[in-house]
């Protein structure tokens, strides 16, 4: 089958959807204090420092942000292969009493977000935990649900939603890759 792309979001418009989404951060905390924002490995972790640089330069504070790789804590960890590659999980602060967004750019089955949930549960009780997503593409199977979001698309089982970022791909873009029915 042949894929057909389109691009949701160009480096503009995707810097437009981040600066909203800070902004959406901080009125849904109430403001800065205790704020954390947490990306999930790969691409959420850019996005979420991102994010803190936005919040940091708008509010004249400074945001911590941490980093999570869920691989372990993946519920299909047995069809991932013998040996899973495992990023860092950096969460240099106590978690006790904080407010947590979690950054990650594609919300789908709602899997992954469980996974992080999991795993931020070994470190520590916040006080809050929220979700923050660039693109929601739809198809949850878990009951998962973001508090902030950058961009909603509808996509079908099949479709793919693909996020690059600067520091990991040398461009800024959210392309929509759809399979087209051969004739």
């Amino acid at each position: 089958m042949a894929t057909t792309s389109s691009t949701l979001l160009d480096a503009r418009a995707m810097l437009r959807t981040l600066r909203r989404m800070a902004d959406e951060i901080v009125e849904l905390n109430g403001g800065t204090e205790g704020l954390v924002l947490i990306g999930i490995q790969r691409r959420g972790v850019p996005l979420a420092e991102r994010l803190c640089t936005i919040i940091g330069e708008r509010e004249n504070v400074t945001i911590p942000t941490g980093a999570l790789d869920i691989t372990l804590y993946r519920d299909d960890l047995q069809t991932v292969g013998p040996r899973p590659v495992v990023g860092p999980t950096r969460l240099p602060w106590e978690l006790e009493g904080r407010h947590v967004v979690i950054v990650d750019d594609v919300l789908y089955t709602g899997r992954t977000v469980r996974a992080a949930l999991d795993e931020l549960a070994d470190f520590g009780r916040p006080a809050r935990i929220a979700l923050a997503v660039l693109v929601d593409r739809g198809g949850r199977e878990l009951p998962i649900h973001p508090d902030v979001v950058g961009r909603s698309v509808d996509v079908l089982r099949g479709d793919h939603v693909d996020v690059y970022v600067e520091e990991l791909d040398g461009r800024d873009a959210v392309v929509l890759k759809r399979r087209a029915e051969e004739q």
